[in-house]
């Protein structure tokens, strides 16, 4: 399907976007474009030294703002794939900032929606968190309305053969401003006291690999107006300071404003109309949209429905990573890097 085609990613610089590019370029030569968009020159500056283009010639780097709708366009030209990362994340800034992060996460995702509908974008994949659902931070608030913006873009579209859909997945293991990267600087400082929100908390975990999975099956198998959700596991944060350093104490400093103890990837309301697909080790929850786009089957998904009263919520999984699991995730990601 990538064979010969023009991929664009916006926010395409961050940890996800890099890692991305980096399966493309190794799984996918013949793709024929790879775009990074992004608004910070100096992450563009340190990406082209990893990836120069006199060793990678599809390669290409376009600076612009998610907001500028006409710089999109210009982005967009001859593009077939777009994978929409950019976003503002850190959830305290945004909550003494909310109009910044409705104009980027908003607005930004209403732009990218009429740039690839006028350009002939073939399928737009956006990346989502578990923070949009039962949102109680303006980060997730804004994730949400993201989400609903890219499913009803399957009607907006009309005639056009754009197709619109979402990825939502929990915290990548080793994300740029993460927990795992937080404790390690604590412990490499020589603290042995570290901070705990909260001893119950529990979130849904997902490595960089699962994640990209993730985006190539949308991007693969979408037919417009989908939420995917991966089968993941679940840990508690107290387990994992237990497995970054397994001599500290803990001292419990209370949640965060905005801060939800556990996290759900798929409400009850949402389960209604979701099944459970498997495709080969993988299992995935494809939150399907509960009215239908024209020229738009979604017949295809016949996986298995969830019973009444399902959630799929961090404290509720029956999946789960011990300490033992946790300090190989760690010391695996630190090969890795």
């Amino acid at each position: 399907m990538l064979e010969n085609s023009s991929i664009l990613i916006t926010g395409g610089t961050g940890s996800f976007g890099k890692r991305f590019v980096r399966k493309l370029l190794r799984d996918f030569p013949k793709v024929r474009k790879i775009i990074i968009f992004s608004r910070d020159e100096f992450k563009q500056f340190q990406m082209q030294k990893e990836f120069p283009p006199e060793k990678y010639p599809q390669m290409r780097f376009f600076l612009g703002d998610i907001r500028d709708k006409d710089r999109l366009y210009r982005a967009f030209e001859g593009v077939d794939y777009v994978i929409h990362t950019a976003a503002l994340k850190q959830v305290p800034i945004l909550e003494y900032n909310p109009i910044e992060a409705v104009k980027t996460n908003i607005l930004g995702a209403q732009n990218i929606i009429e740039a690839a509908i006028d350009k002939g974008v073939k399928k737009v994949i956006a990346l989502s968190t578990d923070k949009a659902v039962n949102p109680v931070n303006l980060y997730g608030a804004t994730k949400l309305a993201m989400e609903k913006l890219l499913v009803a873009a399957n009607a907006y579209a009309g005639a056009k053969d754009t197709c619109f859909s979402v990825v939502r997945y929990g915290n990548v293991v080793g994300s740029r401003g993460s927990v795992i990267p937080f404790f390690k600087k604590l412990v490499e400082e020589g603290q042995r006291e570290l901070p705990i929100t909260d001893e119950r908390m529990t979130r849904f975990w997902i490595t960089f690999d699962d994640a990209i999975d993730l985006v190539l099956f949308a991007l693969k198998e979408a037919v417009g107006g989908e939420v995917f959700v991966p089968y993941i596991p679940s840990m508690k944060i107290v387990d994992l300071a237990k497995a970054i350093c397994p001599e500290c104490s803990f001292k419990i400093i209370g949640i965060r404003p905005g801060e939800k103890i556990h996290e759900t990837l798929v409400s009850e309301d949402e389960a209604r109309h979701t099944v459970k697909v498997k495709v080969g080790d993988k299992t995935y929850f494809v939150i399907l949209p509960e009215f239908g786009f024209e020229g738009r089957s979604l017949k295809k998904w016949k996986g298995e429905r969830l019973p009444e009263g399902f959630i799929y919520r961090s404290d509720k999984n029956d999946w789960w990573l011990s300490v033992e699991d946790l300090r190989d995730l760690v010391s695996r990601l630190e090969l890795e890097q």
